[in-house]
């Protein structure tokens, strides 16, 4: 209300005006109090004086209160008021209004102690007798010159309470209604003057809002026209500028926003003032959350907090690259000066090279892998032939021996090359699924009857958990039941002799924020997106998989320990994450090194509905 001018003018006369009022009230109130006090207090005077004169005789001759008692209730209802007459040492020798005889000693009432000591008492105060206030006035009464007791009148004060009120439930509505007209004709006054500056701020108002056309018309004559004219030539031109700078900014933003590359720009404080979403991404946080903090709390790296101090301290541009973290994004940051941004402003360039870095990673480990996968079986069939070529050929069965291992050799190398092809196949999509409903069951079942031989032979113990009422998923058979095979060959090949393989099924379902049911299953699985699904898992007690291995052990070639992996072209896994990923559904692995490890395969389950 306040933030207004016609508020601010109207208010304070009104406010003063109640002020003044109740000012006046209250002089007024206390001065006519005061007029009826003084007033009241001449007339108890007068009266006491004449009931003391009236008393002296009795008092002198030594009545008591049977003789004094009616004298004085006969005086309080000639004088409508109260009569107390009171011997000197404070004994009730009368009372109009009660029975003296049930009264206590009034020696220490104030009125009473005062006329003993000037000759003349008052006391206004609360009557614990009667229940409310009254004025007490007391005169003593002498015979032979010493005094023989007190002639005491009182009147209630009820009535002065009574035409104060009266009076100022006259003054407050008076005032009121002056108070109200005074706002309204302060509200007229401030509304002429405030008119016009309202016009103003509203235009000013949809100009902030974007409205640059907006202007200030009819202009009136005065200081007021003046200003109105200024401020429309003034609004012409910010129009012109405005709509340049935005075009330029559009651009920029559209730049920016579109950048693969991150862009900050710091201040000559070091803070940041422009950060572009690829920037935010890659530096975990948010373009709000960053603007205006300082650089080393958004970079929150020190290699990256280094290079800018060094462009910030050299003031000449500076180049490194750094990898954010174990898992983070492999970054080339250039921070160069930028002084059309301010003295020891800055322009920190973040180049994202993480998928050039992996894809050179996986070309250098394709190649170092199907090296040392060639190589073995390669170097076998030269030293088979040279060994032939050297006269084993002349001894029949060392020749059929060493043809032996030279098909062994072959297989190995037809085995490397049929899953190359087989999983550029999938890759490529060229290897259709053939989905049709399928139970769980006939999923599970045949890997494991045809591998239980080799886990018997190994001394493990295989346990099969499947509920018979599990959905059917749709699935190809011959393919899901590949993926149950390379699961179950891994667990065989990794578990010591003792230990134990168990494969389970469930069924799940994840709902639209994410939560799992049921809750006993306490998963956390990469995302599932939300529907019903079935849930294979094959479970061992075998060495497990060192944690720094375990996000890649899904891809081509990729073995967690060469020392302890035996056989195989690592390609299994790979294998199997596609054909998974193929069918709709999600695969991933738990493990503690050293106490085994869990292979999940979630399929999308085949509902009635």
């Amino acid at each position: 209300m306040f933030r207004t001018i016609r508020w601010r003018i109207a208010i304070p006369y009104v406010i003063l005006i109640l002020l003044a009022t109740a000012a006046l009230t209250l002089y007024f109130s206390d001065f006519v109090r005061q007029a009826h006090l003084s007033d009241l207090r001449t007339q108890l005077t007068a009266e006491a004086r004449l009931v003391a004169d009236a008393i002296q005789p009795m008092l002198a001759e030594g009545d008591t209160i049977e003789t004094i008692d009616p004298r004085a209730k006969r005086w309080g209802e000639l004088l409508e008021a109260r009569v107390t007459i009171i011997r000197a040492d404070g004994v009730v020798l009368g009372d109009s209004h009660q029975d003296p005889a049930a009264m206590e000693n009034h020696l220490g009432r104030p009125e009473v102690q005062l006329a003993l000591a000037t000759g003349f008492g008052i006391s206004t105060r609360h009557s614990e007798t009667v229940g409310y206030d009254m004025m007490y006035v007391a005169i003593p009464v002498e015979v032979s010159g010493q005094v023989a007791g007190m002639a005491r009148i009182s009147l209630p004060l009820t009535q002065i309470e009574t035409n104060i009120a009266r009076l100022r439930s006259t003054i407050v509505p008076t005032s009121l209604f002056t108070a109200l007209l005074a706002g309204l004709l302060a509200l007229f006054i401030a509304e002429r003057i405030a008119r016009p500056v309202h016009q103003l701020t509203e235009v000013v108002q949809r100009m902030t809002e974007g409205d640059l056309s907006a202007r200030l018309l009819p202009i009136p004559h005065g200081e007021v026209g003046i200003l109105t004219r200024a401020f429309n030539q003034m609004a012409g031109r910010l129009q012109g500028t405005i709509t340049t700078l935005v075009e330029e900014r559009s651009r920029l933003t559209a730049v920016l926003d579109n950048m693969a590359d991150g862009v900050v720009i710091t201040d000559g404080e070091g803070r940041v003032g422009l950060i572009n979403p690829a920037a935010a991404r890659l530096l975990g946080t948010e373009e709000e959350a960053a603007l205006g903090r300082p650089f080393a709390q958004v970079a929150r790296d020190h290699r990256l907090i280094g290079l800018w101090q060094q462009c910030y301290e050299q003031d000449r541009e500076q180049l490194a690259s750094v990898e954010m973290g174990r898992q983070g994004p492999f970054l080339q940051a250039i921070a160069t000066p930028l002084q059309e941004a301010g003295p020891r402003a800055s322009l920190v360039i973040l180049q994202d090279l993480t998928r050039i870095r992996r894809l050179e990673t996986v070309r250098r480990d394709f190649i170092s892998n199907i090296s040392h996968e060639l190589r073995t079986p390669l170097a076998s069939l030269q030293a088979l032939v040279d060994t032939l070529r050297n006269g084993a050929l002349d001894d029949p069965p060392a020749a059929r021996h060493f043809l032996d291992r030279m098909e062994t050799e072959v297989q190995a190398l037809t085995q490397a090359v049929q899953e190359l092809l087989e999983l550029s196949r999938i890759e490529s999509g060229q290897a259709p699924m053939r989905l049709i409903p399928t139970p769980v069951a006939d999923v599970v079942f045949p890997p494991l009857e045809r591998l239980r031989p080799q886990a018997e032979r190994a001394g493990l113990s295989i346990i099969i958990d499947l509920p018979p009422d599990l959905p059917p998923v749709l699935a190809d058979t011959e393919r899901a039941r590949q993926v149950i095979t390379n699961l179950m060959h891994n667990a065989i090949k990794f578990t010591p002799s003792g230990g134990q393989i168990r494969v389970s099924g469930s069924g799940l379902q994840v709902s639209s924020d994410g939560h799992i049911q049921p809750e006993t299953l306490n998963l956390e699985p990469e995302t599932l997106p939300p529907g019903e699904w079935v849930l294979i898992a094959v479970e061992d007690t075998g060495v497990g998989i060192p944690t720094d291995d375990l996000p890649r052990i899904f891809e081509r070639f990729y073995k967690a320990d060469r020392a302890r992996s035996g056989g195989g072209t690592g390609l299994g896994l790979a294998i199997a994450k596609h054909i998974v990923q193929a069918h709709g559904g999600r695969i991933w692995a738990e493990s503690v090194e050293g106490k085994g490890a869990t292979f999940y395969v979630a399929l999308p389950a085949l509902t009635s509905s």
